[in-house]
């Protein structure tokens, strides 16, 4: 839908211009001063929010010096840009014209405040003019730039108006595409049987439309020299980076018209051959529904403080979000990643202290604290858990198969099999109580492993039998199930904690209360970690006994103990040292970080939810902890009156309204407008990575995202394509993406041909 210039006098469109267009401000002061200065009478009685969704002005009404171009896909307004150039005038010479913009008529009065304003103004702005005028001395390109803006726009030619059609076809082409998820490349390059020519896939689709009575692909392909492509990888890349950016923009604009939002980056992912992070924001949207969009891969760095710099540096500059407005960072990774994303955050809170560090809502604590762990074993016991899952949900006939065995060992207790058969068909690794569920199953999972590897039936293909075989040794190795049975036990001191942090919005608040305890009961058992690890590596020996697996202490230490006839080190001595006393101290440490002081506050502001207030009697204390947002408010000082109205109000409702018991049903209250500190605090808590989102609908981007990496080849895999497929219900502007092409790739002097490249003849 195309946006109208609201300047009286003024008829341009974004469709009929490359003209940027920008939104009125929502901050009521500087709204106020365009209003004024646009000498529309109907626009002085509505909201800056009503004004900001629905009316836009031209970049033709600003000075040159208000405008800022950040990248070439986006044009913004200077913090304090006014627009000043305004035709009050031409309508005059047509006083029949019925005009729909009309021109405040001024009074004398009126007319002599705004000249002393104007003089006032200039006053005030004569320095800052001097500056940009030495500026511009120096830097002579920038004013160059400022004349082309000026020039009136002209008329296209045939050849030109033909181009674009073309253009957009193609562009038409790549959306469908990457909505679809169809790689580019049918084939690899080496499998084309030499003589032969067969199309990739958007070669064919191509034809197909051209096929198809499409004309002005015809026309184009008519004309085009026998051995040249009719469009070039290079090509593609430029435009398919055009379509990443303008459909990402549309999701960073309604971004940026939140102001408060989160960053959160899902595990490291290969693409063609390259390790990316998948970045996801969460803000709340102008419908009062939070959102989780995923907006992007960044490539991923070996070196923590590059990779620090390069995330910060994309966010903010690339894609033009102002981290001054981030309120929380979460980060999702492996074992071998999370020190390099923890300074990640440690970067980016020395920067912007409001960017509260904290644990994301998607990622079970246990299983966040587990991949954290330093500990080698412990990464590879992990890879191993998440394998032998895989291996299971290949086929409904292998799941059948591990029932038929878990059948067999509870026969005496038909209630825990059937639990267990049941877990068994869902992704029970990211469960809090994984460690202990494979515990218990660890029996079932060796003898199935072992019945499918030694099958006389040949029921199995030979690759099933090799990936059983080389699971059932991984699981029956004796350094696996003493880091399983440690990891059961440690981090069943945290499994209820975490448990409420994914629960209720009252869970979460007295969560907040109990880490106390839960650090208590875990310093106690590194004080007597002796007794402890003695009680686990019993429990490990057992279950060993059990499966018929050997204790021993693991190859790579044997080896470099030969010949050290002074080594006394026992199996129970060196998993202590090694596995239990590291851990221990790790998830003690990463408790601390990730909950921290800020961090804390803000999950205790969390009883401004009328179902925590009920629950806490309506004797609650939120404006102590709700210090640290004191500059996110609209009306800081009326805070304190406005939470004592708000409880106030739900203290002596109605007997038949229920108090909410979620931010998104305090957000979505008619009267939560009357409360607007409260609001905004709502607001920031709702977007902390830690907060559940309610509303599964509006947590698309996460799931379309695994759907995409489970269904899409390693090698065929594409950050834009991924975005378009991910994205795929974003709505996307053909015309701007064609005029941005031709300005960044071609000029009116090229032919249309000149990005082809030529393929000799055989």
């Amino acid at each position: 839908m195309p946006n109208f210039c609201a300047a009286p006098n003024c008829t341009r469109k974004s469709t009929q211009s490359d003209l940027a267009f920008f939104r009125f401000p929502r901050d009521p002061a500087r709204c106020q001063k365009w209003v004024e200065n646009c000498r529309r009478a109907d626009l002085e009685d509505k909201t800056p929010d009503q004004l900001n969704k629905h009316y836009r002005l031209c970049a033709k009404h600003f000075e040159t010096s208000m405008i800022c171009r950040t990248s070439p896909y986006r044009t913004v307004l200077r913090d304090n840009a006014i627009p000043t150039i305004f035709d009050l005038t031409s309508h005059l010479n047509n006083p029949h014209s019925r005009h729909r913009k009309r021109i405040k008529e001024l009074s004398e009065d009126e007319i002599r405040t705004l000249k002393q304003k104007k003089i006032d103004e200039t006053s005030e702005q004569e320095p800052k003019h001097k500056e940009i005028n030495n500026s511009n001395a120096q830097n002579p390109s920038a004013e160059e730039g400022g004349e082309e803006q000026d020039e009136d726009i002209l008329p296209l030619t045939l050849e030109e108006k033909e181009n674009k059609e073309y253009l957009k076809s193609l562009f038409e082409i790549l959306i469908l595409m990457g909505k679809q998820n169809i790689p580019l490349d049918g084939h690899e390059t080496d499998e084309i049987p030499e003589g032969l020519f067969t199309p990739d896939n958007f070669q064919a689709l191509l034809e197909c439309r051209i096929n198809s009575g499409e004309e002005v692909l015809r026309k184009r392909f008519e004309t085009t020299a026998v051995n040249t492509l009719f469009c070039s990888k290079t090509q593609q890349k430029q435009m398919l980076d055009i379509c990443e950016s303008c459909i990402r923009e549309e999701t960073l604009r309604e971004v940026r018209d939140s102001h408060f939002f989160s960053i959160i980056t899902d595990d490291v992912v290969d693409i063609a051959g390259e390790e990316h992070l998948p970045v996801l924001v969460r803000f709340v949207d102008e419908s009062h529904n939070l959102r989780e969009e995923f907006v992007g891969f960044l490539p991923y760095e070996a070196d923590a403080e590059i990779l620090a710099v390069k995330f910060h540096t994309t966010i903010t500059e690339k894609w033009g979000l102002n981290m001054e407005y981030c309120r929380g960072q979460a980060y999702i990774v492996s074992s071998g990643f999370s020190s390099k994303m923890k300074v990640v955050a440690s970067r980016l809170l020395e920067k912007y202290p409001q960017a509260v560090y904290t644990l994301c809502s998607s990622c079970a604590l246990n299983i966040w604290l587990a991949k954290s762990v330093p500990v080698v074993g412990v990464s590879v016991a992990l890879g191993t858990i998440e394998e032998v899952c895989s291996f299971f949900h290949r086929s409904p006939q292998l799941l059948l198969e591990l029932d038929n065995v878990i059948s067999v060992l509870f026969q005496n207790n038909e209630e825990k099999g059937k639990e267990l058969k049941e877990i068994c068909h869902s992704q029970w690794t990211g469960r809090h109580d994984a460690f202990e569920i494979l515990v218990d199953l660890l029996q079932a999972l060796v003898l199935c492993l072992d019945g499918i590897n030694s099958d006389t039936n040949i029921r199995w293909n030979n690759y099933i039998a090799g990936r059983a075989f080389v699971l059932c040794s991984a699981v029956t190795d004796f350094d696996f199930i003493v880091t399983i049975v440690v990891l059961k036990n440690v981090l069943s001191f945290t499994r209820a904690f975490g448990k409420n942090l994914q629960g209720q919005t009252s869970d979460v608040f007295f969560a907040a209360s109990s880490l106390t305890a839960v650090l208590h009961s875990l310093n106690e058992v590194m004080e007597n970690i002796e007794v402890y690890h003695e009680f686990w590596f019993e429990e490990a020996t057992n279950l060993a006994t059990k499966l018929d697996v050997q204790m021993k202490l693991p190859g790579k230490f044997r080896r470099a103990q030969q010949g050290n006839l002074e080594s006394q080190l026992t199996s129970e001595s060196y998993y202590k040292e090694t596995l239990s006393v590291p851990t221990v101290e790790h998830i003690i440490q990463e408790l601390k970080d990730i909950f921290s002081e800020q961090h804390l506050k803000a999950l205790k502001c969390l009883s401004l939810v009328p179902s925590v207030m009920g629950q806490l009697k309506f004797n609650t204390s939120e404006e102590h902890h709700a210090d640290m947002y004191r500059s996110d408010l609209p009306n800081p000082d009326t805070l304190s009156a406005e939470l004592h109205c708000w409880r106030i109000k739900w203290k002596h409702r109605g007997k038949d309204i229920e108090l909410p018991s979620t931010i998104y049903e305090a957000l979505h209250l008619p009267d939560i407008k009357f409360f607007p500190n409260v609001y905004a605090l709502l607001k920031v808590l709702c977007i902390l990575p830690v907060m559940k989102v309610e509303n599964e609908r509006y947590e698309n981007g996460r799931k379309r995202l695994k759907a995409y990496l489970r269904n899409t080849l390693t090698d065929q895999r594409s950050s834009n394509l991924a975005l378009l497929n991910i994205n795929f219900d974003i709505k996307h502007d053909l015309d701007l993406m064609v005029d941005t092409y031709i300005k960044l790739y071609t000029t009116k002097s090229e032919l249309p041909t000149d990005n082809s490249e030529t393929i000799e003849n055989t």
